[in-house]
């Protein structure tokens, strides 16, 4: 039950609280004025309209009312809807990167050379993963597309119908390390047949002449260009033997047993994680490396320095390719004649993985 009030007592009276008043005296309970494009007008002298060509980056206004425009957004603490000024301007200012395997550290360093080159253009990214495979690249694609000013696809895996199609489409697209030989799309790469040459030259230079290579997934352009070195190595008095694996450290692990059949004294991975792999599946087996066989990777990825015994293998500016095609993007988001630039340089990485094969 309620408590009786006592006799005569009097209900405390509600205190007010001090504020804006509006008409007669009365207390105003209203918000703070949400800070608009109309307040940035007001306090800047200028029209609303001058307000959002400067939010959208429009070039028609000049450098005196840009910074007049800015430095009143800044004092008003002002932060334009990156929604509706993307549904007014029909540009999102971000860039789709669609990669196949975002577990390869690999394609973490391109991503951030990417990320990073585009931040400083003021664009986002919009990261996707295809798994490796070419149907979810194609669906991935399609739905970017519709969204994003530009894309980049790294490491394409899709048929070269779908490329050749990208490359008539209004919004830029270009490639990092994508088959640059059978589609006319702009692309960014790395010398991945000087590198893997340099591999079988130090190879044979220890004295090996039985080697397998554990080549990578099928679709990837790195791979075909790799498989190509094969020829150099047979110049130089070797037999390599191609063993079917793929782009990851189960792949190399699976892969392990089928390349010692031929009993090689070297076994050079697609890539690290391929090798990593076979690394792993050599010590389950009790095979030393590089006693019993020597063992090489490609990219030099982080984790390469670190295994044991650590792993020989071809160093690649990951994230000056990403870098590197971020520029040559947004030449053609400018409107820019842009053309595949040349391979950027690799270099074999000797550690403690090869040695002269037994006698």
């Amino acid at each position: 039950m309620p408590t009786p009030r006592p006799s005569g007592s009097r209900r405390p009276r509600r205190e007010r609280t001090a504020g804006p008043r509006d008409g007669a005296g009365a207390v105003s309970r209203s918000r703070p004025d949400t800070v608009t494009a109309r307040s940035v007008a007001r306090e800047a002298g200028v029209s609303v309209a001058t307000v959002s060509r400067v939010m959208a980056g429009s070039e028609k206004v000049t450098a005196e009312r840009r910074t007049q425009v800015l430095a009143a957004a800044e004092r008003l603490g002002y932060r334009p809807n990156a929604m509706a000024r993307s549904l007014a301007t029909g540009r999102s200012r971000s860039v789709g990167v669609v990669v196949p395997n975002l577990s390869n550290p690999y394609f973490y360093d391109v991503i951030r050379g990417i990320g990073r080159a585009s931040a400083e253009d003021g664009y986002r990214m919009v990261v996707t993963d295809s798994m490796e495979d070419p149907a979810a690249e194609r669906a991935l694609v399609d739905d970017l597309m519709r969204y994003v000013d530009a894309l980049v696809l790294v490491g394409p895996r899709e048929d070269h119908e779908l490329l050749d199609e990208l490359a008539g489409e209004t919004k830029p697209v270009v490639m990092l390390i994508g088959p640059r030989w059978v589609t006319p799309l702009p692309d960014v790469t790395v010398d991945n047949l000087g590198g893997m040459q340099a591999v079988y030259r130090h190879l044979a230079e220890l004295g090996h002449r039985t080697v397998a290579y554990l080549s990578g997934p099928p679709a990837s352009a790195q791979n075909a260009v790799r498989l190509r070195a094969v020829a150099e190595a047979e110049r130089l008095g070797m037999t390599v033997t191609v063993v079917p694996a793929g782009g990851t450290i189960d792949a190399g692990l699976d892969a392990t047993d089928a390349a010692l059949e031929h009993r090689p004294t070297a076994i050079v991975g697609f890539n690290d994680l391929v090798a990593l792999g076979a690394l792993h599946r050599l010590e389950q087996l009790g095979i030393r490396v590089p006693e019993d066989v020597s063992l090489t990777g490609f990219d030099d990825i982080v984790f390469s320095a670190y295994s044991s015994p650590r792993l020989t293998t071809v160093r690649t500016p990951r994230e000056e390719l990403g870098r590197e095609g971020w520029r040559l993007l947004h030449g053609r988001m400018g409107g820019a004649p842009v053309a595949s630039p040349a391979p950027l340089p690799a270099q074999l990485v000797v550690r403690d993985s090869t040695a002269p094969p037994p006698r």
